[in-house]
């Protein structure tokens, strides 16, 4: 359960104060925005007697359990290669965590007692995936693997403490979504043809899967939970007949929409909040220029407002919770701060600090993140953030804009602690982040605007966000950088070959090179949905010749922006074979371009070691090219 404070929607204007005063900002190292937190992602067992957290050990974050009664901790897993991604708790005496190797995306799942013994891999099969799906109150787990055929995930239960495992639904290939009711049954899924959806439903786990509705190419449903009174219903975000994602009650029987819980006129709704124990929904999530919440019951709302009376002017989410919703996780976060995990108790009304994420750093020193709001060339409304240097003023500013990744643009910038941000205002740059068309949370509308527009209207976007800036006189137009990661990389790529007037240089971290690559190489599981790959950026045969053009590894003769280029060689996504021809040829045309390839990486550098080299190259580089 997440529960977010309410915030009255505001639009910043950039505004140049006379007043504005040079004030001396301690340069903060590098190490304590980019180096692994003292202790996070906190999770109850669940029967609340123990607490377990993320911490280091040998650079790595590895699980640490402390029984709450004693403060007693117990490290579980030495991982000293790859860190811990996620964990869960398997029951109150086992965890089961997800790792892979050295970021090639091929994830296994490992359990392990609350004590540290018996650290084993449950699901020991080479070039075998898996993700997980649910954990039950019952000491087994529903996960998937394509472990059977390596284009489809077949669904399977596994019994904690025996191990042993068995498919309770197999993937003809076409399923890209699973989901199973508050008892632990498989009973809803989604098949795709490629491009449209049809929701499939089945009673019992004997019965075979049936249609309920079909889902439009440009429509989005997606199931949430089944509905407590019976298992006939389900709970659903859905955007079919409208405009925004609104909750929804579905009839499994006959596939129509019962009627709308809730819905924003302005925004997508992003998630929704329920009770086990009280059967009932709680609260929807969105986000504006923050994250808000709307609470569809009256005690959630007085039982979120009490805990926030006791963290006056903090913003706070619940972050976990025990099985009998007695104790509760609570993490409070801003802009300026990763922030801090509590201990509710309910019964006493006791509030209990357990950790700070990173109490190195201070919010004091911290720049503001504000929303911005300005005009795309066609008369789209595109909303983003801007961070400005503390201590500066605030004109004439080196600037570093930030398209989000994705590795698709399908994602969003949000509000909050960033570090990248952070690391770049606290040496004198002003930041821009941007959601540009097709970024989630504005609308089915502002979504299609993306269709087909990788390196287009995109990055049109983009450039228009940085132009904006100039105008008000807030960016230095000499001294503007683009950098990002995934699909951020690319645009950081796409900027420089077609605005290379607007970039004094660019920073590619793991960025798409070649379109025609990234459509035809998907991992074999992902191939069910490469026609709708292919209809929302291009057919890489009747649509070659835009793709194209809009392929950096096929324009390297007009990149002529000095350039930081960041890889990691087990990438999925994105060959490391065309990023080494690609950084050739611009040193054979005597480009300024620094390339730093790590071999023990995927699409993000999450070892310690390799993050810090690469920060640590983006300053000098950043030095070189945006300093007077």
């Amino acid at each position: 359960m997440k529960v977010f404070c309410k915030y009255v929607l505001f639009l910043f204007a950039v505004v140049i104060s006379a007043c504005d005063k040079k004030t001396a900002v301690r340069e903060i190292p590098i190490a304590d925005f980019f180096r692994n937190p003292e202790r996070t992602y906190f999770r109850l067992s669940p029967d609340g007697e123990y607490v377990a957290f993320l911490q280091p050990y040998n650079n790595r974050l590895n699980i640490f359990v402390q029984k709450l009664s004693s403060n007693e901790v117990t490290q579980v897993t030495a991982e000293s290669e790859d860190a811990v991604l996620k964990y869960w708790w398997g029951g109150n005496n086992q965890l089961v965590y997800l790792k892979d190797n050295n970021g090639d995306e091929k994830y296994h799942l490992y359990a392990v007692n609350k004590d540290g013994s018996n650290s084993h891999d449950i699901t020991p099969y080479p070039e075998v995936t898996v993700r997980l799906i649910d954990i039950l109150d019952d000491g087994n787990i529903l996960m998937l693997m394509n472990k059977r055929d390596p284009k489809k995930f077949d669904a399977y239960r596994m019994n904690l403490e025996t191990g042993e495992s068995k498919i309770i639904a197999e993937n003809p290939g076409n399923i890209n979504f699973w989901q199973a009711d508050h008892e632990g049954k498989l009973l809803l899924a989604i098949e795709t043809d490629g491009v449209n959806e049809r929701l499939l439903y089945r009673p019992s786990e004997d019965k075979p899967f049936k249609v309920v509705t079909s889902i439009g190419f440009n429509e989005t449903l997606d199931p949430q939970c089944f509905s407590f009174q019976n298992n006939k219903h389900i709970y659903a975000l859905s955007n079919i007949g409208r405009d925004k994602m609104a909750l929804v009650e579905i009839d499994l029987q006959t596939g129509k929409e019962i009627k709308t819980i809730y819905e924003n006129k302005d925004v997508d709704v992003a998630e929704i909040g329920y009770s086990k124990v009280l059967k009932r929904l709680l609260w929807v999530g969105f986000t504006t220029w923050k994250y808000e919440v709307h609470f569809l019951d009256e005690p959630s709302q007085c039982f979120y407002e009490n805990i926030s009376k006791k963290l006056p002017g903090k913003d706070l989410w619940i972050a976990g919770v025990d099985k009998k919703e007695e104790k509760f996780l609570v993490r409070t976060y801003s802009d300026k701060n990763p922030g801090t995990f509590y201990l509710y108790e309910n019964n006493s009304d006791k509030l209990t600090k357990l950790s700070d994420v990173s109490p190195w750093i201070h919010e004091s020193e911290m720049a503001d993140m504000k929303p911005i709001a300005y005009q795309s060339r066609d008369g789209l409304t595109i909303n983003g953030y801007l961070t400005l240097p503390k201590g500066k003023e605030s004109e004439k500013l080196p600037l570093v804009v930030i398209p989000h990744g994705g590795p698709s643009p399908w994602s969003r910038t949000k509000w909050g602690y960033n570090s990248e941000v952070q690391f770049l205002a606290n040496r004198g740059y002003a930041v821009l982040q941007v959601n540009y068309r097709g970024s989630t949370g504005y609308g089915k509308a502002f979504f299609q605007a993306s269709f087909k527009e990788w390196g287009g209207k995109m990055q049109d976007d983009i450039t228009d966000g940085v132009k904006w800036l100039i105008k008000k006189n807030v960016a230095d137009s000499n001294r503007i950088a683009i950098y990002g990661n995934g699909y951020g990389g690319y645009s950081a790529f796409i900027g420089c070959i077609k605005t290379p007037e607007l970039y004094r240089c660019g920073v590619s971290y793991c960025g798409l090179l070649n379109l025609f690559t990234y459509l035809k190489d998907i991992p074999p599981y992902y191939k069910s949905m490469q026609g709708m790959y292919y209809a929302l950026v291009g057919n890489p045969e009747s649509d070659a010749d835009a793709l194209r053009d809009v392929s950096p590894i096929f324009h390297a003769e007009k990149i002529n922006t000095p350039m930081l280029i960041a890889q990691g060689a087990k990438d999925p996504r994105v060959n490391v074979e065309e990023t080494n021809q690609l950084v050739k040829t611009l040193q054979k045309r005597g480009v300024d371009v620094k390339y730093i390839l790590k071999q023990n990486e995927g699409a993000y550098f999450t070892k310690q070691e390799n993050r810090l080299a690469f920060y640590n190259a983006m300053e000098e580089f950043f030095n070189e090219n945006l300093k007077k």
